[in-house]
């Protein structure tokens, strides 16, 4: 699905199950995978959109990478899965990688923003 597919109003981005309880789990989990290029974990980079999790704690989780030409392109999704799969909370894991909406500098944190010298 691209933008222009959507309707008006509808968010490019699905919402996160943040009222899970083990969705802070699965967040620290996503921040101990690093981009091998960047000294941030790929959480603060804004490249995890969605944290969905079921009532069965089967995680499905929506990414995308800062570019398309990514090295680690085919590799960072199982760094992710395996990085979540290990928590003995989590039933089943599923990475998606997306390229749309694309990554952008603004969906850093404030975190990254700092360490990387953008604050």
């Amino acid at each position: 699905m691209y933008a222009d597919d959507l309707i008006e109003g509808t968010p490019l981005i699905k919402a996160s199950t943040v009222g899970h309880p083990i969705y802070e789990l699965v967040v620290n989990a996503c921040k101990s995978v690093f981009d091998p290029e960047i000294p941030v974990n790929i959480y603060d980079l804004g490249l995890i959109y969605t944290i969905e999790i079921n009532s069965n704690n089967d995680v499905n989780i929506i990414m995308t990478l800062t570019a398309p030409g990514c090295p680690v392109a085919g590799e960072m999704p199982g760094w992710v899965g395996e990085a979540v799969n290990s928590l003995d909370e989590v039933h089943r894991v599923d990475v998606e990688l997306v390229w749309d909406p694309p990554w952008g500098m603004e969906m850093m944190s404030d975190e990254a923003r700092l360490e990387l010298g953008f604050m």
